[in-house]
């Protein structure tokens, strides 16, 4: 079969690949019809992490059932389902406990497994035309039948529980004002997010022109931080009292501003330090990893950030961080897209044949003809 292969840095192919098998009674094969590019699939591409090449890409799958294990039982071949990125047993204490991102059974000596990423077990990537899932049962959501709301759907494999995780982190309440740092599909599906569950008032802050006007398209006040000081700009539009929550959607890839590309790793932190109220909440679903070979200082090649924790603590701010355990919120937001109360594929700006994903993974990296979602279809 087909499949988006990792060669190097800046380098993926698709490549010819060994079909994926049954290799446990609780396993199913699915039929790729829809798979996504993350975001967080750039720092495997940009060699910022220690992905080693072979690696098949693709944590954001979704599409038919096209082979069942001898002992799943909820599940049948020409089901249409949609797998959270967090590869879980269901069993252990942490999945029993909804902490399905930080299953202790997938990914031995790890707390969490991943399909296709570096340090999450041995799961095979969906950028491809077959995928194996393990625990098949529990990690396969099914969807009704058909092609209808194929765009919507994918999104629940990672970005929109994600950007509603970073709100639930956040303790986002009916009511409340909102910062956003980073208007890629993680942050605009925040932002969607808070005004799901009730935010008055939501403020998406990123640089990239076609982002900003995504957001302002669902009712963000997009902020600019390549105009000035995002800080500012937030404070002088709430009486210089900052927003009610914060939410980090960019992690570790940051950029200082100040019209320059150099990358300083905890400036969203420490902006959304200053940025939220006294006693106000942080949500922190952007990535941060223990290693960055990448990084622009020896202290954060180990991951370890210069952050203001002293303001933090004079602010009594509170904050959660950690990836997002998609089961906790997968159906509930399935069941709004098929009502009509979500609609979160107005982030997806390109549908490509699986063929196109190097081109795809290049323009996506460099921010270029307005890539913000791709979806590949095999």
């Amino acid at each position: 079969m087909k499949a988006v292969v990792y060669k190097g840095p800046f380098e993926v192919a698709v490549e010819d690949v060994e079909n994926p098998t049954i290799q446990h009674p609780n396993d199913v094969i699915v039929r790729i019809t829809s798979t996504a590019i993350c975001g967080s699939d750039l720092h495997m591409y940009e060699g910022r992490t220690a992905a080693e090449p072979g690696i098949t890409f693709g944590h954001e799958n979704m599409g038919i059932v096209a082979e069942v294990g001898p002992g799943v039982t909820s599940l049948k071949e020409g089901d249409r389902v949609v797998m959270p990125f967090n590869v879980a047993c269901g069993f252990c204490t942490n999945c029993v406990e909804g902490f399905t991102g930080y299953c202790l059974t997938v990914n031995p000596g790890f707390p969490g497994g991943a399909y296709g990423y570096v340090a999450m077990g041995p799961w095979k990537g969906g950028q491809a035309e077959y995928l194996r899932v393990p625990y098949a049962d529990f990690n396969c959501l099914k969807l009704p039948a058909g092609t209808e709301h194929e765009m919507d759907f994918v999104l629940l494999a990672d970005i929109f529980p994600t950007g509603y995780h970073g709100c639930e982190l956040a303790q986002v309440r009916p009511g409340d004002s909102v910062t956003v740092y980073g208007a890629g599909p993680v942050g605009l599906m925040a932002a969607y997010s808070a005004m799901l569950r009730g935010a008055r008032k939501v403020f998406v802050v990123d640089r990239v022109a076609e982002r900003l006007q995504k957001a302002q398209e669902i009712g963000a006040v997009p902020i600019n931080f390549a105009e000035g000081d995002p800080v500012e700009q937030i404070h002088d539009q709430t009486e210089g009292m900052g927003t009610d929550k914060g939410i980090d959607a960019v992690g570790y890839q940051a950029s200082a501003g100040g019209g320059t590309d150099r990358e300083e790793p905890a400036t969203v932190l420490n902006s959304l330090v200053r940025t939220v109220r006294a006693t106000g909440m942080l949500g922190i679903p952007g990535l941060y990893v223990p290693s960055d070979p990448g990084a622009p200082d020896e202290q954060s090649k180990q991951g370890m950030l210069l952050v203001a924790v002293g303001k933090l603590f004079e602010k009594g701010l509170k904050l959660g961080t950690g990836q997002c355990n998609v089961k906790r919120y997968n159906r509930q937001l399935r069941d709004m897209i098929i009502e009509g109360r979500a609609k979160p594929s107005f982030v997806v700006s390109h549908e490509l044949p699986l063929g196109q994903a190097p081109s795809a993974y290049d323009k996506f990296d460099k921010r270029i003809e307005g890539y913000t979602k791709v979806v590949l279809h095999p």
